[in-house]
């Protein structure tokens, strides 16, 4: 018999999963998960886990809820560690008490890991404070869904001096202010919907309880929105911190291996973009071919690492051969700050270090140091350009080259894909073959690339696609690409 975790994973920024939910994932082998969680989220999980989407649209289900509980039950009593998640909380308004009672009848064992409701993180991302002391001193939710069949006590509700909260519930929102009005609300109470709070995306209409229906019904607004009713919504103008930020209402597609997308991925969000990953490539790793060389390491002149793919994967074969580094005596040379970064990981201060990720940078920084006779070790991608190992040999050096690793096609969802997406950052060549192989190239062609380096947008100009080019051939490079030429746009 396995077990089950009832999940929550918050609204839809990625970042706002607990440490607690996150572990859980790690640990699963079968995943359910709901239309409104993140699938960057999905990262979590281990490679060979299954996942299963369950969406629920509006008017449209992919599976009833009794199908999900049944799922659930034979996915764990397959001896499976399920994983269930839920946007949100799971018992706030999320079906998770129905799903925990079918599992406790079955005699399955759960845990319910508590979400960041969106009841109250929308809110915040949209500047307006749940509480405010002198204003709301307590707050309330409530379900908007099927609003006229709710059994709500409307004159008892109108007449509450907190926050009103309302989830699900843009359907109904004329009935929902119709029945504040007509019970005694005073129709100039400041009202706000929000729709795809807490992303990149989020939109926001801000008006009095009155005319708030006509303004969001003429803005065109779509599921999934927030209503929020009270003085508090003021608010919004003084603590909008969200909607200032440099990125926000950019998505983004960073098209690099699942390994590789932290730093970036990271480094975006705080500037308010929202991101779309597809790891576009995968890394096969051969670095068992070290092996042969181990016994002659100590003689080269220079080591030559042209990645962080190929940094690591160096480094990591050494420490599982129990290979003492202080036998090396080589000089260390990388290409690029990043890869220079993944050696002084190891203690290790690279002499040579190009400036740009290009072999032309780096063969330039060696060339005046090279001596006819030099022996170098050019651990690397089974795919990279000969132009480093022909220009060295070209100057007199002996050259082992070792195909540490191969860059392979990765996967990718079958629901993702680039609808949504307003740029793509693209790291290598690779990226670019693999992205155009996945989703076609007139995808690809209709949005805004940016490379990394030149050889990177030649590659893009030889498949007919217009992109920008980094004026520094890093990932910092490519932010300040995007800062510099990206006009501030907030919804």
């Amino acid at each position: 018999m396995g077990k089950v975790f009832l999940i929550g994973v918050g609204p839809g920024d990625q970042e706002l999963i607990t440490l607690k939910a996150v572990r859980a994932l790690e640990k699963c082998t079968a995943i359910l998960y709901d239309r409104l969680v993140n699938k960057a989220i999905l990262r979590h999980l281990k490679e060979d886990c299954q996942i299963y989407y369950c969406g629920k649209e509006p008017d449209c289900h992919y599976q009833s809820q009794d199908e999900i509980n049944d799922m659930l039950a034979e996915l764990a009593q397959a001896g499976h560690i399920v994983g269930r998640i839920k946007g949100g909380d799971p018992f706030v308004f999320g079906r998770g008490g129905e799903e925990a009672l079918r599992l406790y009848e079955e005699g399955i064992s759960f845990e319910v890991i508590p979400g960041i409701s969106s009841a109250i993180s929308v809110l915040n991302y949209a500047g307006i404070p749940v509480t405010h002391r002198k204003m709301a001193r307590s707050f309330h939710v409530f379900t908007g869904k099927s609003a006229e069949n709710l059994e709500l006590d409307w004159r008892t509700v109108a007449k509450l001096e907190g926050t009103l909260v309302f989830l699900m519930g843009l359907a109904n929102l004329e009935n929902i202010t119709g029945n504040l009005v007509a019970n005694g609300m005073d129709p100039r109470v400041p009202c706000a919907v929000i729709m795809n709070g807490t992303t990149a995306k989020q939109q926001k209409i801000v008006g009095p309880l009155g005319k708030i229906a006509e303004l969001v019904r003429d803005a065109g607004f779509r599921p999934p929105s927030i209503i929020v009713v009270g003085e508090v919504v003021k608010f919004n103008e003084f603590f909008n911190w969200y909607e200032r930020k440099p990125l926000f209402g950019l998505n983004i597609c960073v098209v690099r291996s699942k390994e590789q997308t932290k730093g970036i991925r990271e480094r975006l969000i705080d500037l308010g973009a929202g991101l779309t990953e597809i790891n576009t490539i995968k890394i096969q790793d051969y670095s068992h071919r070290l092996d042969d060389y181990i016994g002659y390491l100590s003689q080269y002149d220079y080591i030559v690492l042209t990645s962080v793919n190929g940094a690591k994967l160096f480094f990591n074969r050494l420490k599982k051969l129990e290979y003492d580094l202080r036998k090396i005596s080589a000089f260390f040379a990388a290409i690029g700050p990043a890869t220079a970064d993944a050696i002084k990981e190891k203690g290790i201060i690279p002499e040579l270090v190009a400036d740009s990720f290009v072999a032309e940078g780096l063969f330039d920084k060696m060339k005046g140091h090279l001596h006819p006779g030099d022996k170098i070790l050019l651990p690397r991608s089974k795919k990279a350009r000969p132009y480093l190992c022909d220009a060295l040999r070209d100057s007199g050096c002996i050259v082992d080259e070792i195909h540490l690793y191969e860059v392979r096609p990765g996967d990718m969802l079958p629901e993702e894909g680039l609808r949504g997406v307003d740029i793509i950052l693209f790291t290598s060549p690779s990226t670019v073959r693999n992205m155009i192989a996945m989703t076609g190239i007139e995808a690809v062609k209709n949005k805004r690339c940016i490379a990394i380096g030149p050889i990177t947008q030649q590659e893009l100009r030889d498949n007919g696609i217009r992109s920008e080019v980094c004026k520094l051939y890093t990932m910092q490079g490519m932010i300040d690409q995007l800062l510099e030429t990206t006009e501030k746009h907030c919804y």
